[in-house]
């Protein structure tokens, strides 16, 4: 057994999302894209109860032209550099919309479109200047400075980016280490889950590799360093997630693939509509009149609203279950997967250590509830996640523990106590007690960690330690087989032999274990240029690369890292991994209803154009009939928000 820590306190690091990397998170309002969006908003909230209410329209219509400007005034300067660059951008479209509208009396339509597409700029400013901050942020896992060891022995604290290739620092129990290195001297237990996601601390000995940014435990390490801070793990990730971001495929909703293409046509129609009766010598007003009819039935309001009430309805029904999708377009693409890779360490399992056998070694004379009393009094003192994970045990059980004295802590080795008279140790069977190695090695085949239990110097017992997989890991796994017609793959950092233990009891053939961050990508990119979608399922930091390369990346809320959270395309807030595929299935139910949408938005504008061009369509009834066939296709797409969508999608009714 890895050692356990002493009972004198130790400072521990902060976790990733407290302390300096929560300070670095960008304030909404830091945004002016934000800023203009709240304003056009209020603004907007300000003139509609006076325009309802009757009030001048002076009053209202001030409020509505300060809206305009606000929420307006950025995307249709982009929308003109644009131009000026022969892109028509669909910005300057709604603008235009907006201000024809406002032009022909409908003031308050033009001004909730400007409003909208404001806030969805908002919204995309924000979300990528959060992850920019969560990037930065993963730099404070390493500490800023280390203790560097002359040729003397002489300490001298130095800032991490100093240190060069061959130095010596000395990592103090609690400290974490400064850069990536080997150990000289000394044997501690390092927690390393932010790179490798191992749930449990690694025992380190001369030899042994360390990565900066792990935490030590109550040994003191002498390590050399072997690679420059710029090139640690740590820094490695940051790069593979800023990489990876800048390199995927940039992502659309459906009808924004077709929105160049019918916008330009839909400009051209207008003025087609309005100088071509002028050519034949129609009166001004007359021709005017009908290409503001044209250019109101054929705008693509019902079209857009088609696509939109049936995702916002999914991500609002997915958020009242715990998952967060965090936007319309990450909703389209969780329908597309067609294949998922799977974190072990706090998604397929629970992420913390627990006691999973108790087993007393013959000629003990002691029980199972005898050999757990004295191994959890004796690591009581201790503040060590096994330690925690066999006191835990014996209290489940309703065990009363005697109190230890003459406790001490062995770095690499194990506890020892007094208790009841009797002197107890707790530890790994090989470094322990020879004879008990083989008893050990089925428990440890099996995937736990193995924990001897000595008294009085003789072998009394065995714990084995494990992290649990999640009640509904199995269930999971075979509903996202049945989605995407594929098992799947299991990428982790932790040991080949607990994690084949772990993926037979999830139901997962494809177990590729021992990889770092690097690994996980390349695993994830190589699944990728097979033609496949990938979603990644994750919560560390050492998934973050991963998820950002992934088709769609989701992590798991509770304990996931800042990184996780910010990189992951949705975030499932409680921990309920049964939630992914009732997620998935719930995409593409929204998916049907916007084909469904497109074909009535369809038929409406198909038919109001027909008879704008081939009759004559009052301008009152062409307004009904656009916001009739918004209204219906807006109607047809809140669906999704009944709690039975949520029912039918989590039983995995998606078809």
């Amino acid at each position: 057994m890895t050692s356990t820590l002493a009972p004198q306190p130790v400072e521990r690091a902060k976790p990733a999302h407290t302390g300096a990397t929560a300070r670095r998170r960008t304030r909404v309002l830091a945004l002016p894209e934000a800023r203009w969006a709240a304003a056009a908003t209020a603004l907007f909230l300000l003139a509609l109860p006076l325009q309802l209410t009757g009030a001048p329209a002076w009053t209202w219509g001030t409020l509505y032209a300060l809206s305009y400007v606000a929420g307006g005034w950025d995307p249709g300067w982009e929308g003109l550099k644009a131009l000026k660059e022969r892109t028509l951008d669909v910005d300057l479209l709604m603008v235009v919309a907006a201000l024809g509208a406002a032009a022909i009396g409908q003031v308050m339509d033009g001004a909730l479109l400007i409003v909208i597409f404001a806030t969805s700029g908002a919204l995309e400013a924000l979300a990528t200047a959060r992850t920019a901050d969560s990037v930065r942020g993963l730099l404070d896992l390493a500490p800023a400075t280390a203790t560097r060891l002359g040729p003397d022995g002489a300490e001298q604290a130095v800032p991490v980016e100093e240190l060069e290739v061959g130095d010596t620092v000395l990592v103090r129990p609690g400290e974490r280490v400064g850069a990536d290195g080997r150990v000289l001297e000394g044997a501690s237990e390092v927690d390393q889950a932010t790179i490798t996601g191992e749930p449990l601390p690694v025992a380190k000995e001369p030899g042994d590799e360390v990565f900066a940014g792990t935490l030590n435990g109550t040994g003191a390490l002498r390590i050399r360093v072997e690679r420059d801070a710029s090139d640690s793990v740590i820094a490695r990730i940051v790069r593979m997630v800023q990489e990876a971001s800048e390199t995927k495929a940039p992502t659309q909703l459906f009808i924004e693939k077709v929105e160049q293409r019918y916008s330009l046509g839909m400009v051209a129609a207008t003025l087609a509509v309005f100088l071509v009766p002028l050519a034949f010598g129609a009166q001004l007003t007359d021709a005017l009149l009908r290409a503001m009819t044209f250019m109101i039935v054929a705008s693509p309001c019902a079209v857009v609203l088609a696509t939109m009430p049936p995702l916002l309805s999914a991500i609002a029904n997915a958020g009242r279950h715990g998952v967060l999708v965090k936007s319309a377009v990450v909703m389209e693409r969780l329908g597309q997967v067609d294949a998922v890779a799977l974190d072990k360490t706090g998604t397929l399992t629970e992420g913390s250590p627990r006691v999973t056998d108790v087993r007393p070694l013959p000629g003990s004379g002691l029980d199972e509830a005898e050999v757990l009393t004295l191994a959890a009094a004796a690591e009581r003192p201790s503040e060590h996640p096994l330690a925690r994970a066999v006191v835990d045990a014996a209290r489940e059980r309703g065990l009363d523990l005697p109190g230890a004295q003459d406790f001490t802590s062995a770095p690499g080795v194990g506890v020892t106590a007094v208790v009841g008279g009797r002197t107890v140790e707790v530890g790994a069977p090989a470094r322990l007690a020879d004879d008990a190695v083989a008893a050990a090695a089925e428990l440890e085949e099996s995937g736990r960690t193995a924990v001897l239990v000595v008294v009085d110097g003789t072998p009394a017992g065995l714990l084995g330690i494990a992290d649990r997989l999640r009640p509904d890991a199995a269930a999971t796994v075979a509903s996202l087989a049945r989605l995407t017609g594929t098992a799947p793959v299991l990428l982790t950092g932790d040991n080949p032999r607990a994690a084949a233990h772990l993926a037979a009891e999830a139901g997962i053939d494809d177990v590729r274990a021992g990889l770092l961050p690097q690994d996980k990508l390349a695993a994830v990119t190589e699944m990728e240029n097979a033609g496949r979608k990938v979603l990644v399922v994750g919560d560390g930091v050492n998934d973050a690369p991963a998820l950002a390369a992934a088709h769609t990346g989701v992590a798991m809320g509770r304990a996931g890292s800042d990184l996780a959270l910010e990189t992951a395309d949705a975030v499932i807030v409680r921990d309920e991994l049964a939630a992914v595929p009732a997620t998935v299935a719930l995409s593409r139910r929204a998916r049907r209803l916007v084909v469904q949408n497109l074909v009535i938005a369809g038929v409406f504008i198909t038919g109001l154009v027909v008879w704008d061009l081939a009759g004559d369509l009052p301008l009152p009834l062409g307004v009904a009939g656009h916001e009739g066939s918004t209204v219906l296709v807006g109607l047809n797409g809140l669906r999704l928000l009944r709690e039975g969508a949520w029912r039918r999608a989590a039983a995995g009714a998606d078809d």
